[in-house]
C-alpha cells in the first residue's frame, strides 16, 4: 500500500462512526454487513451511514459485493491488518505499536513542511494527551487524526494570513455544545471557512444525542471526536468561540474571542438538546454571515 493510502485510512478511521461501523463489520458472524442493519444497531439513517460507506469504500477499508438486492460490505483484506491496527490497542501512551507507523505515514505527507522529528513529537504528544482521557478507544486511530489535525494548525499559524477564515468552538468536554457547533457551520459554509473544535477536559466519545440531533437535521458528525484544546489551535484560529470553558483558553492578540452561553446538553433529554441545537444554529449562522 502506498503511504498516500495509508494517510487517507488514518484520516477516515478517525471519525467515531466510521470506527464503529468498521469494527461491526469485523466482528460480525460472517465478517460482513448490509447498511440497513448498520443503521439499525447504530440508531441512525440509512443516508447517512451510506455516506460513511462511501467515505470507507473510496480509501480502500472496505470492499463492496452485490448479492441480488442486497449489497454486502467486509473489510478489505488487502487493507486488513492496518485497519485492525487502527482500530485499538491496548499498549501504553508512550509506547503504542500504532505510533511508529503513524510517524512514518504523517511525516511521508508533511515532507517539505516540517521535519520527521516535529512530526514525531506531535504524534507522541498526542497519543499521550489522548491516552490520559481514554487510553484504549481507537487509540491508533485518533492519534493520527489529532497529530495531522495539530500539524495543519501549526502550518497555518507560522504561515502567512489566509483568506479562508478559520473557527474553533470551545467547550468543557467537546461532546456537545462545540460539536454541534462546528457540525452545522461546516454543513452551511462548506470550504468558504475552516471548522476545529476542542475542550479544555474532553470526553471520550460524543454524546449520542448530540449524533442524534445532527443527524434529524442532515449534519454528519464528519471525522469529529473530543479533542484536547492545544496551543496551536488557538494560534491558528481567526475567531474563538468559547462555551462554557471559563478562562481555559489562552488569549493571543489578532484573534476575535466570542463567548456564547448555552445550556451543557449534558444528561439532558433529546428536546432540550434540539432547543440547543437550534439556538446554536442561529448564532452561526449570524457568524457565517460576519465571516464571508
Amino acid at each position: 500500500m502506498s503511504s498516500g493510502g495509508g494517510s487517507r485510512q488514518l484520516r477516515v478511521l478517525g471519525d467515531p462512526t466510521r470506527a464503529r461501523i468498521v469494527t461491526l463489520i469485523r466482528d460480525a458472524p460472517d465478517g460482513r454487513a448490509l447498511v440497513g442493519r448498520l443503521a439499525e444497531t447504530l440508531g441512525l439513517r440509512q443516508p447517512t451511514v451510506s455516506h460513511h460507506m462511501k467515505a470507507l469504500l473510496a480509501d480502500g477499508v472496505v470492499v463492496r459485493r452485490p448479492e441480488g438486492r442486497r449489497v454486502w460490505y467486509s473489510l478489505d483484506p488487502r487493507n486488513a491488518d492496518r485497519v485492525e491496527a487502527l482500530l485499538g490497542d491496548d499498549a501504553g501512551p508512550e509506547t503504542g505499536p500504532d505510533v511508529p507507523r503513524i510517524v512514518e505515514d504523517l511525516a511521508e505527507r508533511y515532507r517539505g513542511a516540517f521535519s520527521r522529528e516535529t512530526v514525531e513529537r506531535y504524534v507522541r504528544e498526542s497519543h499521550i494527551l489522548l491516552s490520559a482521557g481514554d487510553p484504549t478507544a481507537l487509540i491508533g486511530s485518533r492519534t493520527a487524526a489529532f497529530a495531522t489535525v495539530r500539524l495543519d494548525a501549526l502550518g497555518r499559524a507560522q504561515g502567512p494570513r489566509r483568506t479562508v477564515p478559520e473557527v474553533l468552538f470551545v467547550c468543557v468536554q467537546n461532546a456537545g455544545r462545540s460539536q454541534l457547533a462546528a457540525g452545522i457551520l461546516r454543513q452551511l459554509a462548506g470550504d468558504r471557512v475552516l471548522v476545529r473544535t476542542a475542550g479544555s477536559a474532553p470526553a471520550s466519545a460524543v454524546r449520542a444525542n448530540i449524533v442524534t440531533a445532527l443527524d434529524e437535521i442532515g449534519v454528519p458528525l464528519g471525522g469529529e471526536f473530543p479533542k484536547p484544546l492545544t496551543d496551536e489551535a488557538v494560534r491558528a484560529a481567526d475567531v474563538v468561540v468559547t462555551m462554557g470553558c471559563g478562562d481555559a483558553c489562552p488569549v493571543y492578540p489578532g484573534r476575535r474571542y466570542l463567548d456564547w452561553e448555552l445550556e451543557d446538553p449534558v444528561g439532558k433529554p433529546l428536546e432540550t438538546v434540539r432547543e440547543i441545537r437550534d439556538d446554536i444554529e442561529s448564532r452561526v449562522r449570524a457568524l457565517l454571515v460576519e465571516l464571508v
